[in-house]
């Protein structure tokens, strides 16, 4: 197919995706009758088949072999759907070593050839070839192919813009067209969520992508440089370099909250990957501690206590609880603990005997290495074993279960609320109120210290080591205990990144300080400091926030940020609608963002009262809508908005430049910043 140009070659790929479609449409359409028949047969003649249920068992697998390969083709057709709109986004025509002509690789989102195994039409951006279209220009290039590495030399590389199979523009390629094309990408009304970076990576973000050496990359990006989609986009390149090893079920990320979930959730189905787990750790540290306390605080819960002064019932110490020297401290404590927790006693049961010192012995001797509230256990399980073994019988589980209660009785208490007071009471923090379970609440300074505790003393469960990749997104929010229970729990490769300049605390915590100390040589640690997000006008005035960034501009220009004071909450409002430009022909997203949850919970009642079509995220939302949205400034971090509204009440309150800061940098086109005067100004009703 050499003869033909790009606009030839797009007309043939598209019919021949077309008729690809049709295929295997045809081919479902056989497999799904197929299915029907082996469950008629099945069921006509269950009764009559071998009663060893050898005919059962081969009927059983020839079904589900049916329906395998069934899903395997209406994922195919999915793809190829997908890829109609745009087949290719880049060509490189790459001449080998010791060859005349060179050959030309078409790029797309996934590779497709006119028949099974067929040599590709298009290739998938994350195949090796494809790296020669990323990380090089025209000359001398190389890559890395099964059969060795492939040397030679690149003489022209096209990049294309495609829509609705139709080709709008294809011109010859650098690095600096690359930047003209992401200028257009970019300079277009916003995505309702993160955009599909891959029609214009550049060569750092290709490095961060395609690196799978490094067991834990840490990635510190500026606002906006497209650090959570790169993160993105390595997991499909991960998904589809390991593909016989690593699936999308293996993969964890832990995000801000379902906001955000559902906001980048797109990105992978594109790239032609399944759903990944997303959950954050917040919810995840509750659902660990439920068995323990009724309820617990989570962070956004905390800063908005922090934001209205109210520190009733809050330890002075949050911070140190969160710190190296905190862990010190609760290992320090278990030294002790092992004989405040204990009360060893003679044990006999039937003709089961066991006396005081022989269970001290096995409790400390034996099984000292058994985290110590699982470890009685042990020593039960262990006792009654020998016992069954010597008696030649067993024990019921009646008698097992009392046997279990009077070795469980052995400890002082199991209870993990009150063994954490033991350790407050030591380490000379305010205690938490005695209280029964339903009536427990942690807040959030206690909630990973008590986490950190139990797993010291029952370890982690197995089921977290299934997770072969763990993405952490917002880095800089976590704190040094919050990352030290990250390395307990997970022992897969990780992917970290965030913003030190958007942390949610009134201190920058640049954690890139301590993690090589918690996970040690594994980890490699990358700085992006370009920011493609905002135009040049925001992200100056964005920088101008804050004092601890120094980001690189991307070169596009857009409207003034609009700062204007109000005297009424009405009056912003007013002056919001006037300047909103959603809608058919004008913009897909804008957002009002607000300091505090109640602020923005009156805005939104305020604008439906009003029949303004709005959509209002708290923290239980769980859906990202186009159109204008009304939410906090913490909410909203990780997501952007063609427009942004910031409104601002009252005196000067904590938090409230990095909230500023955070506003700032959502917007992608348009940002006003309005300022209302009086410390009680709320939207009036």
């Amino acid at each position: 197919m050499s003869n033909l140009d790009s606009r030839q070659y797009l007309e043939y790929l598209t019919e021949k995706l077309k008729i690809r479609i049709k295929e295997l449409e045809k081919s479902i359409a056989a497999g799904r009758k197929d299915v029907e028949s082996m469950h008629a047969y099945y069921w006509e003649n269950y009764t009559e088949m071998d009663e060893y249920g050898y005919e059962n068992y081969d009927n059983q697998q020839a079904l589900l072999g049916q329906m395998q390969a069934n899903q395997e083709k209406a994922l195919s057709r999915r793809r190829f759907q997908r890829m109609l709109d745009a087949p290719f986004f880049a060509r490189v025509d790459f001449r080998y070593e010791g060859e005349d002509e060179a050959e030309t690789f078409y790029i797309g989102i996934g590779n497709f050839s006119d028949k099974t195994g067929g040599i590709p039409l298009i290739y998938d951006w994350r195949a090796p070839v494809s790296g020669l279209f990323y990380d090089y220009d025209q000359g001398p290039a190389s890559y890395e192919a099964p059969g060795g590495l492939m040397e030679g030399e690149i003489t022209s590389k096209w990049q294309y813009k495609i829509r609705n199979g139709k080709m709008l523009y294809g011109f010859e390629s650098d690095m600096k067209i690359d930047d003209e094309i992401l200028k257009q990408e970019l300079g277009t009304n916003g995505d309702v969520r993160l955009k599909n970076i891959v029609r214009t990576i550049q060569k750092e973000q290709n490095v961060i992508i395609r690196n799978t050496k490094d067991r834990i990359l840490v990635i510190q990006g500026a606002a906006g440089s497209g650090k959570t989609s790169i993160a993105l986009h390595r997991i499909a390149y991960l998904l589809y370099h390991d593909r016989d090893r690593l699936r999308s079920s293996d993969i964890l990320i832990l995000s801000p909250n379902s906001v955000f979930s559902d906001y980048i959730s797109h990105i992978l189905p594109e790239l032609g990957e399944e759903h990944i787990q997303e959950m954050s750790f917040d919810l995840f540290a509750y659902r660990e501690l439920k068995e323990t306390v009724a309820d617990c605080e989570d962070r956004y819960h905390m800063l908005e206590r922090k934001i209205a002064g109210n520190t009733a019932g809050v330890d002075p110490h949050s911070e140190e609880k969160q710190s190296r020297s905190f862990i010190g401290q609760v290992e320090g404590f278990l030294v002790g603990l092992e004989d405040r927790l204990m009360e060893f006693t003679d044990l006999e049961y039937k003709r089961l005997k066991k006396t005081e010192q022989e269970l001290i012995q096995l409790f400390y001797l034996k099984f000292q290495s058994v985290p110590l509230l699982l470890r009685m256990e042990a020593v039960m399980e262990y006792v009654v074993d020998e016992y069954e073994t010597l008696q030649g019988k067993d024990l019921s589980e009646e008698e097992k279960e009392e046997v279990k209660n009077r070795f469980l009785g052995m400890y002082v208490t199991r209870d993990l609320y009150v063994i954490y007071n033991w350790l407050m009471e030591e380490a000379g923090y305010p205690l938490l109120p005695d209280l029964p379970y339903e009536k427990r609440f942690l807040f959030y300074e206690d909630v990973f210290p008590m986490l950190y505790l139990k797993y010291r003393l029952m370890g982690t469960a197995a089921s977290h080591r299934r997770i072969k990749h763990l993405v952490v997104d917002e880095m800089q929010d976590y704190t040094y205990l919050q990352y030290v229970i990250l390395k307990e729990l997970f022992t897969c490769r990780m992917t970290i990144l965030g913003d030190r300049a958007q942390t949610m605390e009134e201190q920058e915590r640049d954690v890139m300080t301590f993690l090589p100390e918690i996970f040690g040589k594994q980890i490699r640690m990358m700085e992006i400091r370009k920011s493609y997000r905002n135009t040049v006008e925001i992200a100056q005035y964005a920088n101008h926030l804050v004092t601890k960034t120094d980001p690189e501009f991307f070169e596009r220009h857009g409207k003034a940020v609009e700062e204007v004071h109000f005297k009424t909450t009405e009056s912003a409002l007013k002056a919001v609608l006037e300047q909103l430009r959603t809608g058919e022909g004008g913009y897909e997203t804008a957002a009002i963002l607000t300091l505090t949850e109640q602020e923005a919970a009156d805005i939104y009642e305020v604008l439906e009262k009003n029949g303004t079509e709005v959509s209002y995220i708290d923290r239980d939302s769980s859906a990202f809508k186009k159109g204008l949205t009304v939410t906090t400034w913490y909410l909203a971090k990780g997501l952007e908005f063609d427009q942004v509204f910031g409104i601002w009440t009252g005196q000067e309150r904590p938090i409230l430049s990095q909230a500023k800061y955070i506003c700032a940098t959502r917007a992608l086109h348009e940002l006003y910043m309005y300022t209302v005067e009086g410390e009680n100004a709320s939207a009036e009703k």
